[in-house]
Protein backbone atom coordinates (compact mmCIF):
# COMPACT_ATOMS: atom_id res chain seq x y z
CA UNK A 1 0.00 0.00 0.00
CA UNK A 2 1.47 3.43 -0.62
CA UNK A 3 -0.34 6.92 0.65
CA UNK A 4 -2.46 7.49 2.77
CA UNK A 5 -5.60 5.77 1.67
CA UNK A 6 -5.20 6.95 -2.10
CA UNK A 7 -3.98 4.09 -3.80
CA UNK A 8 -3.49 0.22 -2.74
CA UNK A 9 -1.95 -2.56 -4.36
CA UNK A 10 -1.69 -6.79 -4.10
CA UNK A 11 -5.26 -6.75 -1.78
CA UNK A 12 -6.07 -9.45 -3.19
CA UNK A 13 -3.83 -12.32 -1.76
CA UNK A 14 -3.03 -12.99 -5.22
CA UNK A 15 -6.40 -14.54 -5.95
CA UNK A 16 -8.15 -13.23 -8.77
CA UNK A 17 -12.16 -13.24 -8.43
CA UNK A 18 -13.62 -16.79 -8.97
CA UNK A 19 -16.51 -17.92 -10.15
CA UNK A 20 -19.19 -18.11 -7.12
CA UNK A 21 -17.43 -15.97 -5.10
CA UNK A 22 -19.31 -12.92 -5.02
CA UNK A 23 -22.71 -14.35 -5.05
CA UNK A 24 -21.25 -16.75 -2.11
CA UNK A 25 -20.41 -13.32 -0.23
CA UNK A 26 -23.69 -11.76 -0.71
CA UNK A 27 -25.15 -14.73 0.80
CA UNK A 28 -22.74 -15.13 3.63
CA UNK A 29 -23.01 -11.18 5.15
CA UNK A 30 -26.59 -11.05 4.08
CA UNK A 31 -27.02 -13.92 6.80
CA UNK A 32 -24.15 -12.94 9.30
CA UNK A 33 -22.93 -9.16 9.56
CA UNK A 34 -20.10 -10.28 11.55
CA UNK A 35 -18.67 -12.79 9.29
CA UNK A 36 -15.28 -11.19 8.45
CA UNK A 37 -15.03 -11.15 12.04
CA UNK A 38 -14.07 -15.04 13.03
CA UNK A 39 -10.98 -15.96 10.86
CA UNK A 40 -11.64 -13.75 8.02
CA UNK A 41 -15.23 -15.22 7.78
CA UNK A 42 -12.78 -18.72 6.11
CA UNK A 43 -14.97 -21.17 8.05
CA UNK A 44 -18.60 -19.70 6.56
CA UNK A 45 -17.12 -19.36 3.16
CA UNK A 46 -15.43 -22.73 2.87
CA UNK A 47 -12.17 -21.29 1.60
CA UNK A 48 -8.44 -20.60 3.84
CA UNK A 49 -7.97 -17.62 5.58
CA UNK A 50 -6.05 -15.50 2.33
CA UNK A 51 -9.13 -16.59 0.21
CA UNK A 52 -11.79 -15.21 2.74
CA UNK A 53 -9.56 -11.96 3.02
CA UNK A 54 -9.19 -11.92 -0.79
CA UNK A 55 -13.03 -12.34 -0.82
CA UNK A 56 -13.43 -9.69 1.49
CA UNK A 57 -11.58 -7.46 -0.37
CA UNK A 58 -12.93 -7.88 -3.84
CA UNK A 59 -16.61 -7.48 -2.21
CA UNK A 60 -14.96 -3.59 -1.14
CA UNK A 61 -13.50 -2.91 -4.52
CA UNK A 62 -17.20 -3.86 -5.91
CA UNK A 63 -18.86 -1.64 -3.62
CA UNK A 64 -21.36 -4.31 -2.79
CA UNK A 65 -20.09 -3.80 1.55
CA UNK A 66 -21.24 -1.43 3.69
CA UNK A 67 -18.13 -1.26 5.90
CA UNK A 68 -19.25 2.27 7.88
CA UNK A 69 -20.08 0.43 11.58
CA UNK A 70 -17.11 -0.50 13.33
CA UNK A 71 -18.97 -3.75 15.27
CA UNK A 72 -20.49 -5.49 11.65
CA UNK A 73 -20.58 -5.50 8.01
CA UNK A 74 -23.22 -5.49 5.54
CA UNK A 75 -24.34 -5.87 2.28
CA UNK A 76 -23.97 -2.16 0.09
CA UNK A 77 -27.55 -0.82 -1.32
CA UNK A 78 -25.99 -2.30 -4.02
CA UNK A 79 -25.00 -5.46 -2.59
CA UNK A 80 -28.44 -6.31 -1.83
CA UNK A 81 -30.11 -5.05 -5.10
CA UNK A 82 -27.82 -7.66 -6.89
CA UNK A 83 -28.55 -10.47 -4.26
CA UNK A 84 -32.17 -9.80 -4.87
CA UNK A 85 -32.17 -9.53 -8.82
CA UNK A 86 -29.18 -12.10 -9.86
CA UNK A 87 -27.76 -13.50 -6.47
CA UNK A 88 -25.81 -16.14 -8.47
CA UNK A 89 -24.34 -13.48 -11.21
CA UNK A 90 -25.64 -15.72 -14.08
CA UNK A 91 -26.46 -12.21 -16.36
CA UNK A 92 -23.27 -10.37 -17.46
CA UNK A 93 -25.06 -7.32 -16.46
CA UNK A 94 -23.69 -8.11 -13.02
CA UNK A 95 -20.41 -9.12 -13.94
CA UNK A 96 -20.83 -5.48 -16.11
CA UNK A 97 -21.38 -3.40 -13.09
CA UNK A 98 -18.64 -4.78 -10.94
CA UNK A 99 -15.77 -4.25 -13.24
CA UNK A 100 -17.27 -0.64 -13.66
CA UNK A 101 -16.77 -0.47 -9.88
CA UNK A 102 -13.60 -2.16 -9.73
CA UNK A 103 -11.93 0.03 -13.36
CA UNK A 104 -12.68 3.15 -11.40
CA UNK A 105 -11.82 2.36 -7.98
CA UNK A 106 -8.87 4.33 -7.24
CA UNK A 107 -8.37 3.99 -3.55
CA UNK A 108 -9.18 0.05 -3.42
CA UNK A 109 -8.15 -1.11 -6.49
CA UNK A 110 -5.43 1.20 -7.92
CA UNK A 111 -3.78 -1.17 -10.61
CA UNK A 112 -7.50 -1.78 -12.54
CA UNK A 113 -7.97 2.16 -11.85
CA UNK A 114 -4.68 2.84 -13.82
CA UNK A 115 -4.88 -0.37 -16.51
CA UNK A 116 -8.31 0.82 -17.78
CA UNK A 117 -7.85 4.59 -17.78
CA UNK A 118 -4.26 5.96 -18.33
CA UNK A 119 -2.75 3.35 -19.63
CA UNK A 120 -3.40 3.80 -23.55
CA UNK A 121 -1.39 0.64 -24.74
CA UNK A 122 -3.97 -1.29 -26.87
CA UNK A 123 -1.02 -4.16 -27.45
CA UNK A 124 1.33 -4.92 -25.61
CA UNK A 125 3.55 -7.65 -23.43
CA UNK A 126 3.42 -8.59 -19.71
CA UNK A 127 6.79 -6.52 -19.52
CA UNK A 128 5.57 -3.59 -21.33
CA UNK A 129 2.37 -3.22 -18.91
CA UNK A 130 4.70 -3.85 -15.90
CA UNK A 131 7.05 -1.08 -16.62
CA UNK A 132 4.21 1.65 -17.45
CA UNK A 133 1.97 0.53 -15.13
CA UNK A 134 4.82 1.36 -12.53
CA UNK A 135 5.47 4.72 -14.23
CA UNK A 136 1.62 5.76 -14.11
CA UNK A 137 1.30 4.20 -10.41
CA UNK A 138 4.12 6.58 -8.97
CA UNK A 139 2.65 9.77 -10.13
CA UNK A 140 -0.67 8.36 -9.06
CA UNK A 141 1.33 7.45 -5.47
CA UNK A 142 2.49 11.31 -5.90
CA UNK A 143 5.91 10.37 -4.77
CA UNK A 144 5.05 7.62 -1.61
CA UNK A 145 7.10 4.00 -1.58
CA UNK A 146 5.28 1.20 -2.94
CA UNK A 147 6.67 -2.17 -3.74
CA UNK A 148 7.08 -2.59 -7.44
CA UNK A 149 6.55 -6.68 -6.65
CA UNK A 150 3.13 -5.37 -5.85
CA UNK A 151 2.23 -3.74 -9.26
CA UNK A 152 4.01 -6.65 -10.79
CA UNK A 153 1.29 -9.18 -8.66
CA UNK A 154 -1.22 -6.81 -9.44
CA UNK A 155 -0.79 -6.50 -13.30
CA UNK A 156 -0.78 -10.77 -13.11
CA UNK A 157 -4.49 -10.72 -11.24
CA UNK A 158 -5.44 -8.58 -14.36
CA UNK A 159 -4.09 -10.44 -16.93
CA UNK A 160 -5.48 -13.70 -15.65
CA UNK A 161 -9.04 -11.88 -14.48
CA UNK A 162 -9.43 -11.04 -17.73
CA UNK A 163 -8.10 -13.24 -20.56
CA UNK A 164 -10.75 -15.96 -21.18
CA UNK A 165 -8.88 -19.23 -19.93
CA UNK A 166 -10.12 -22.55 -21.58
CA UNK A 167 -10.58 -25.10 -19.10
CA UNK A 168 -9.66 -28.58 -19.83
CA UNK A 169 -12.40 -31.08 -19.65
CA UNK A 170 -10.17 -33.31 -18.61
CA UNK A 171 -9.48 -30.87 -15.22
CA UNK A 172 -13.43 -30.63 -13.96
CA UNK A 173 -11.64 -29.48 -10.49
CA UNK A 174 -10.27 -26.14 -12.06
CA UNK A 175 -11.48 -23.13 -10.20
CA UNK A 176 -8.78 -21.19 -10.89
CA UNK A 177 -10.67 -19.40 -13.93
CA UNK A 178 -12.71 -15.69 -13.42
CA UNK A 179 -15.84 -15.41 -14.74
CA UNK A 180 -14.63 -11.35 -16.10
CA UNK A 181 -13.01 -13.26 -19.27
CA UNK A 182 -16.33 -13.64 -20.54
CA UNK A 183 -16.90 -9.53 -20.97
CA UNK A 184 -14.45 -10.02 -23.51
CA UNK A 185 -12.16 -6.47 -22.43
CA UNK A 186 -9.00 -8.65 -23.22
CA UNK A 187 -6.86 -11.33 -25.58
CA UNK A 188 -3.83 -12.82 -25.46
CA UNK A 189 -2.16 -14.26 -28.59
CA UNK A 190 1.64 -15.70 -28.10
CA UNK A 191 2.60 -13.59 -25.37
CA UNK A 192 0.94 -10.59 -26.68
CA UNK A 193 -1.91 -9.27 -25.29
CA UNK A 194 -4.81 -6.47 -26.61
CA UNK A 195 -7.52 -4.80 -25.10
CA UNK A 196 -10.27 -5.33 -27.17
CA UNK A 197 -13.71 -3.67 -27.85
CA UNK A 198 -16.38 -6.14 -26.67
CA UNK A 199 -18.92 -7.60 -28.11
CA UNK A 200 -21.82 -4.69 -28.39
CA UNK A 201 -24.31 -7.00 -28.17
CA UNK A 202 -23.02 -8.27 -24.85
CA UNK A 203 -22.78 -4.97 -23.52
CA UNK A 204 -26.13 -3.73 -21.90
CA UNK A 205 -26.50 -0.01 -23.13
CA UNK A 206 -27.33 0.92 -19.42
CA UNK A 207 -23.71 0.01 -18.42
CA UNK A 208 -22.72 3.47 -20.55
CA UNK A 209 -25.08 5.28 -18.32
CA UNK A 210 -24.09 3.78 -15.07
CA UNK A 211 -21.00 5.57 -15.57
CA UNK A 212 -22.32 8.63 -17.04
CA UNK A 213 -23.66 8.89 -13.03
CA UNK A 214 -20.55 10.09 -11.97
CA UNK A 215 -19.58 12.37 -15.68
CA UNK A 216 -18.97 15.59 -14.05
CA UNK A 217 -21.13 18.54 -14.88
CA UNK A 218 -23.41 16.54 -17.54
CA UNK A 219 -26.52 17.60 -16.48
CA UNK A 220 -26.08 20.45 -19.03
CA UNK A 221 -24.79 18.16 -21.76
CA UNK A 222 -21.57 16.29 -23.03
CA UNK A 223 -19.52 15.41 -25.82
CA UNK A 224 -19.33 12.18 -27.80
CA UNK A 225 -15.54 12.43 -27.65
CA UNK A 226 -15.26 13.37 -24.17
CA UNK A 227 -17.23 10.24 -22.84
CA UNK A 228 -14.89 8.33 -25.42
CA UNK A 229 -11.99 9.71 -23.51
CA UNK A 230 -12.16 10.70 -20.23
CA UNK A 231 -10.97 9.10 -17.20
CA UNK A 232 -13.57 6.83 -15.47
CA UNK A 233 -15.80 7.32 -18.66
CA UNK A 234 -17.17 4.31 -20.58
CA UNK A 235 -15.00 4.84 -23.28
CA UNK A 236 -12.22 3.73 -21.08
CA UNK A 237 -13.41 1.56 -18.68
CA UNK A 238 -15.11 0.06 -22.01
CA UNK A 239 -12.86 -0.16 -24.06
CA UNK A 240 -15.12 1.07 -26.67
CA UNK A 241 -13.98 2.62 -30.08
CA UNK A 242 -16.04 5.85 -31.08
CA UNK A 243 -18.40 3.96 -33.61
CA UNK A 244 -18.70 1.01 -30.36
CA UNK A 245 -20.10 3.94 -28.01
CA UNK A 246 -22.23 5.90 -30.67
CA UNK A 247 -24.29 2.72 -31.00
CA UNK A 248 -24.54 1.99 -27.42
CA UNK A 249 -25.73 5.70 -27.35
CA UNK A 250 -28.22 5.58 -29.89
CA UNK A 251 -29.49 2.39 -28.04
CA UNK A 252 -29.93 4.86 -24.79
CA UNK A 253 -31.76 7.27 -27.22
CA UNK A 254 -34.21 4.58 -28.53
CA UNK A 255 -35.07 4.01 -25.01
CA UNK A 256 -35.68 7.55 -24.35
CA UNK A 257 -33.05 7.94 -21.48
CA UNK A 258 -30.95 10.07 -23.50
CA UNK A 259 -31.24 12.94 -26.46
CA UNK A 260 -28.28 13.28 -29.02
CA UNK A 261 -27.51 16.52 -31.35
CA UNK A 262 -25.08 15.56 -33.83
CA UNK A 263 -25.92 18.68 -36.14
CA UNK A 264 -23.58 20.77 -37.02
CA UNK A 265 -20.41 18.65 -35.79
CA UNK A 266 -21.80 18.91 -32.05
CA UNK A 267 -22.30 15.50 -31.31
CA UNK A 268 -23.36 16.18 -27.92
CA UNK A 269 -25.45 13.43 -25.49
CA UNK A 270 -27.87 15.42 -22.80
CA UNK A 271 -29.94 13.49 -20.41
CA UNK A 272 -33.79 12.61 -20.29
CA UNK A 273 -33.97 12.53 -16.42
CA UNK A 274 -31.28 12.94 -13.11
CA UNK A 275 -29.40 10.29 -13.43
CA UNK A 276 -29.48 7.55 -10.30
CA UNK A 277 -27.69 4.64 -10.08
CA UNK A 278 -29.90 2.24 -7.93
CA UNK A 279 -32.62 3.00 -10.63
CA UNK A 280 -30.39 2.53 -13.49
CA UNK A 281 -29.18 -0.48 -12.20
CA UNK A 282 -32.92 -1.59 -11.77
CA UNK A 283 -33.74 -0.71 -15.29
CA UNK A 284 -30.80 -2.89 -16.63
CA UNK A 285 -32.58 -6.15 -15.16
CA UNK A 286 -36.35 -5.17 -16.68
Amino acid sequence: MAGKNTVRFRGHESFIIREGWLNKGLLEVSQNPKLFFHNYGADDLGVGPNMAKAIRYWMRCSKLLDETKKTQIELSSLGKLLLEKDPYFESLISLWIVHCNIATNTKQATAWEIFFNTFDYEEFTREEMEKELFTLAMRKADGKKFAEKSLQDDCDAILRMYCKKEVAVTNPEEKNVSPFGALGLLKCSNGVYSKVQPDLNRIPPEIVLYLMCDCVGIGNGINIDELLRMEKGPGKVLNLKRTGLVELLEKLEATGKITMNRTAGLDMVYLKDTLDKKSVIEDCYK
